[in-house]
C-alpha cells in the first residue's frame, strides 16, 4: 500500500508478471514455465473480475478462509492463526509497577522529552482521522508508553518512525495496542500521473497511503490513519500481531506454485473490485470491475500475451541492472560507499 496509486489497472499484473518471471529465474525455471504461470495468473484474473462485473453470488467468487484456502496460502492463514497479541507484546514490552511499557533493545530507542512532545502531538493529530466506529472507546487510546524505532524495513531506512503503546479494547494487559508512526514516501509511479484531480486529492503521502488501503481491502485495519510530523506526511497503523508472509522459498513443486499463482490472480481481482464508487472515495466514481472486464474484452486475446511479453522483457532488463550494480559495487564505482 506504501505504493498505491490512481493509474491504469494492468499496472499491478504487470508488476505481479514480472515478479513471476523473478521468481521463476531464481527457481530455475524454463522460459516456457514462466510463460504458462503467468498465463495461469492472467486467467484466474480474468475469470474472478469476470464474475465480479456479472454481479456473482458470494459461492462463486469465496474469499479465501480457512475453509476456502489451499497449499501454501492456508499454510499462511494457519500461521497467522497461530499468532497471538500476547506473544507480540511479550517480544516488545515488559510488566513495571503493574503497567505494561516498551522494553529497551530489539530496536527501540528512548525519546527525549522534545521528540516525544512532537510525537504525542502528531498522535493527537491522527485521531482526528480516524472513522467514528474506531472511537467508541475513547479509553482505548489512552497512551502507556512512547519510543523510537530502528530496522523497520528497506523502503523506510534511515526515517525517523516510532511506536505508542496503548490501552486498547479493554483495561487487560493481554489486550494491550501497538501502533506505529512512520513516514510515509512517494510512490514510483506517481511520476507517470499528471492528472492534477489525482495528484490534488492528497493531503500528503500519508493520507494516500491510508485512503488506497481503505479503498483496495474490504475490513482495513481500525486503527490505520494519518498525521504529520516536522511537516511531513506520516502513515499510522496498528503493528499487527497476525503479519504472516507468503515463504516463496518453500515453494518448489510446479502445480503448488501454480495454484498459489491461481489464488493471488483472483485475489488482485478481488482488490480491484474493491475500488471503486462503493469505496466511499469520489477519485473512482464508477465501477471499476465492469469498466476491467470491458477493457480486456475489447482485446480478450491480447490479454496475456501482453503480462507474458512484460513479464520476461522486465525479467531480463532487472537481470542486467543488478549485474551492472553489482559491478559498479565490487569495484569501487558508486561514489560514497
Amino acid at each position: 500500500f506504501d505504493e498505491a496509486y490512481v493509474g491504469p489497472f494492468t499496472w499491478d499484473l504487470k508488476r505481479f508478471a514480472a515478479s513471476i518471471a523473478l521468481i521463476g529465474y531464481a527457481k530455475a525455471l524454463s522460459d516456457e514455465q514462466i510463460t504458462e504461470l503467468v498465463r495461469i495468473y492472467a486467467h484466474a484474473y480474468r475469470e474472478r473480475i469476470h464474475a465480479l462485473s456479472t454481479g456473482a453470488k458470494s459461492d462463486e467468487v469465496p474469499p479465501f478462509t480457512l475453509d476456502t484456502a489451499q497449499g501454501p496460502l492456508l499454510d499462511a492463514l494457519r500461521d497467522a492463526r497461530s499468532l497471538t497479541r500476547f506473544g507480540l507484546l511479550e517480544s516488545m514490552t515488559e510488566i513495571r509497577d503493574f503497567e505494561r511499557r516498551f522494553a529497551a533493545g530489539g530496536g527501540s530507542v528512548e525519546l527525549d522529552a522534545a521528540t516525544r512532545y512532537k510525537v504525542l502531538a502528531a498522535f493527537d493529530g491522527y485521531l482526528e482521522t480516524l472513522p467514528d466506529s474506531s472511537l467508541a472507546r475513547p479509553d482505548s487510546y489512552r497512551v502507556k508508553d512512547v519510543v523510537g524505532r530502528r530496522g523497520i524495513g528497506i523502503g523506510s531506512a534511515g526515517l525517523p518512525s516510532y511506536n505508542i503503546l496503548l490501552e486498547g479494547h479493554s483495561d487487560a494487559l493481554e489486550n494491550d495496542v501497538v501502533i506505529y508512526i512512520k513516514q510515509a514516501q512517494t510512490p514510483a509511479v506517481s511520476r507517470h500521473i499528471t492528472d492534477q484531480a489525482i495528484r490534488g486529492y492528497f493531503q500528503h503521502e500519508g493520507h494516500r497511503t491510508v485512503i488506497s488501503q481503505r479503498a483496495l481491502q474490504a475490513h482495513a485495519d481500525p486503527w490505520l490513519g494519518w498525521t504529520e510530523l516536522d511537516g511531513a506526511g506520516q502513515l499510522v497503523a496498528e503493528v499487527s500481531p497476525y503479519a504472516v508472509d507468503l515463504d516463496w522459498g518453500d515453494i518448489d513443486d510446479a502445480e503448488e506454485i501454480a495454484q498459489v499463482v491461481a489464488d493471488l490472480g483472483r485475489a488482485t481481482a478481488t482488490m480491484h473490485s474493491a475500488a471503486d464508487d462503493q469505496s466511499g472515495e469520489s477519485l473512482v466514481p464508477f465501477s471499476t470491475e465492469r469498466a476491467i472486464d470491458a477493457a480486456i474484452a475489447a482485446d480478450e486475446d491480447g490479454f496475456a500475451p501482453l503480462l507474458v511479453d512484460f513479464a520476461h522483457s522486465y525479467g531480463a532488463r532487472a537481470r542486467a541492472d543488478h549485474q551492472t550494480f553489482v559491478d559498479l559495487f565490487r569495484n569501487g564505482r558508486i561514489p560514497g560507499l
